[in-house]
């Protein structure tokens, strides 16, 4: 998707983010570019790709989870770009995608790999934090700009509730030893 600037509105408007579960937000996907035919997500050749490539400032705007979600939902895991909004990134690795940044001049050389032949192969590596591509022709790679934290929590499927609960004997160590400051609890007639 050679485009920059893609504010979340544009990935899902905010017309339909009323549901109260987190499906049925594919179907509108990128809604006001999907009646152009040139559309990628309407090329069938893409049909099933699991890594959107987009121009720089992808998920930029308002806090808006249910783009990650919608992302999700058409079965994107991965989403590279040289730059994104700080919101969609952190949603993002809340919810187990991978937001790829990368650098400029990587981002091009793999936006005309895909561009030119849809088959090219991309892969991943989060312990090494690359991500490389091979079109058939030529292979190249590049270093992906993730902090630790989040590139944890990717590795290892963890969600808040899993990071919170890796601390749970300092959370209990804590409550123990300040719990005079707790107001007690009076016994239930």
């Amino acid at each position: 998707m050679d485009r920059t600037s893609i504010d979340t509105d544009i990935i899902i408007p905010a017309k339909h983010c009323l549901r109260v579960t987190r499906t049925g937000f594919a179907e509108h996907l990128f809604e006001g570019w999907r009646s152009d035919p040139d559309f990628a997500l309407n090329d069938d050749r893409r049909r099933d790709a699991s890594v959107l490539i987009a121009g720089r400032d992808f998920g930029t705007g308002s806090s808006r989870e249910a783009a990650v979600w919608a992302l999700q939902e058409w079965g994107f895991r991965v989403i590279v770009s040289s730059r994104f909004g700080d919101i969609f990134y952190t949603n993002c690795g809340k919810n187990g995608m991978l937001a790829a940044r990368i650098d400029d001049e990587p981002l091009q050389q793999l936006m005309r790999a895909v561009h030119d032949r849809p088959e090219t192969v991309i892969s991943v590596e989060l312990g090494t934090k690359t991500l490389a591509w091979d079109d058939g022709n030529h292979h190249g790679e590049t270093l992906i700009d993730i902090d630790d934290f989040t590139c944890r929590r990717l590795i290892e499927g963890l969600d808040d509730i899993d990071v919170t609960l890796l601390r749970e004997a300092e959370i209990a160590a804590h409550e123990r030893a300040n719990n005079h400051h707790l107001p007690r609890r009076r016994p239930v007639a």
